[in-house]
């Protein structure tokens, strides 16, 4: 335990850094965490869909990405353009939300940005829509 002080000591500004750096990761891990909305499978999104009418599903795939198929009843909104169309979105904020993108990864972003926004149940479909296309639900061109 000496040798433990005695290098604290010898090494402040190591020791301060270490501590920064472990803050750091905690606050991240923790924001990720608030942010992520809760993580639904592709079976669990289909029963909170068909348990409610007035879901609002939300694909922020690229408009390509969305004609080239998505979930039936979902409205395009890219990402790169989320946070302007967020105010359009506001007549939701009391309905449940599914989001999704092609793997599940960059929701996470746009979950931030509707909870901010007052939105609170926020959803994201586990795996995107590579993970509905995997469980062989359907998509739609229309």
């Amino acid at each position: 335990m000496e040798q433990l002080s005695e290098f604290i000591q010898n090494n402040l500004l190591l020791f301060a850094a270490l501590a920064a750096v472990m803050v750091m990761l905690i606050k991240a891990e923790l924001d990720h965490q608030a942010n992520r909305g809760s993580y639904l499978s592709p079976s669990k999104a289909i029963r909170l869909m068909n348990n409610n009418n007035d879901i609002l599903i939300l694909d922020i795939r690229t408009e390509a990405d969305y004609k080239s198929g998505h979930i039936n009843g979902a409205k395009n909104v890219p990402l790169n353009s989320f946070a302007t169309s967020i105010n359009s979105l506001s007549g939701n904020k009391n309905e449940p939300v599914l989001l999704y993108c092609n793997s599940g990864n960059t929701v996470t972003r746009a979950i931030k940005m509707l909870k901010k926004a007052g939105f609170e149940q926020v959803n994201n479909l586990e795996g995107g829509i590579a993970a509905w296309k995997e469980a062989n639900m359907p998509l739609t061109k229309k």
